[in-house]
């Protein structure tokens, strides 16, 4: 561990120094898309296979032409699947679109109101993933059980919730997330909920190993600034996590000495 607030964390094997992950969504066009993720300054994309043009209609704006796979790294992403078929499909298309490409993020959705994840279908689609070969980044609850079940099954990355996806209500669970933390051997990144940046430092605060958002930025009414507000929480929340903070205490505690004073 270091001293520095961006030092780099690993993800199948590549380093990466940005620890914010952004999604390509709910932009008003695919311009505001690229300056929003240019201020956020991250190295990683996640694109909803099922609903962005990769390459699969052609003729139609390709979001690759505006988020070059040689500048970031995409993230394909099985946003709307709420079975493990098509979750698995979409995979595959994925890699078929990008040559080969193994980095996949997994959801399976269990309802389309809540969005929270559908766990037996995620386990099971994240099962055969792992064994087809895929590198999976996959989204689950805040079960510190599930999350090392996960881990245990292959994934290379865990990504618990921090509240229902797109509800910008913040983390509903801090013991939770920090209890997956401390048990976990791979890197945890908090995914969805997040809904401003002092979300995003309590994150990693916590001690997470980064964040992936999309409405928190793309919904902001100033998107840009928000992801450059978004990656300055980031930095800060992580430098706060490596200095250590102070115990939390029920009383005051004064901020200079008292003894030796010379009245005493």
């Amino acid at each position: 561990m270091t001293d520095s607030p961006t030092d780099s964390f690993t993800l199948a094997g590549k380093t990466y120094s940005s620890r914010l992950l952004v999604g390509t969504g709910k932009y008003k066009d695919m311009a505001e898309t690229r300056a929003a993720i240019d201020a956020s300054g991250a190295q990683i994309v996640t694109i909803a296979v099922r609903r962005t043009n990769m390459g699969q209609n052609p003729g139609e704006a390709n979001i690759l032409d505006v988020l070059p796979p040689d500048r970031f790294t995409i993230l394909p992403n099985t946003a709307g699947c709420f079975d493990k078929d098509t979750a698995v499909r979409t995979c595959r298309l994925a890699r078929e679109l990008l040559d080969g490409h193994k980095l996949v993020k997994l959801e399976v959705l269990g309802d389309e109101k809540t969005l929270f994840p559908d766990v037996m279908q995620t386990i099971s689609a994240a099962e055969e993933l792992v064994k087809d070969g895929f590198d999976v980044m996959v989204y689950t609850n805040d079960d510190p059980i599930v999350a090392k079940h996960l881990e245990e099954i292959g994934c290379i990355a865990v990504m618990p919730l921090a509240a229902p996806i797109g509800s910008g209500l913040g983390i509903r669970n801090k013991l939770n997330i920090m209890t997956i933390v401390e048990n976990a051997k791979v890197p945890i990144l908090v995914d969805a909920g997040v809904g401003t940046a002092s979300d995003a430092a309590v994150a990693m605060e916590l001690g997470c190993d980064g964040v992936l958002m999309n409405t928190a930025i793309a919904a902001a009414q100033r998107p840009v600034l928000m992801a450059s507000a978004m990656r300055k929480a980031i930095e800060a929340g992580r430098e706060a996590f490596l200095a250590g903070r102070m115990p939390a205490k029920r009383y005051a505690s004064a901020s200079s000495p008292v003894d030796g004073l010379f009245f005493q």
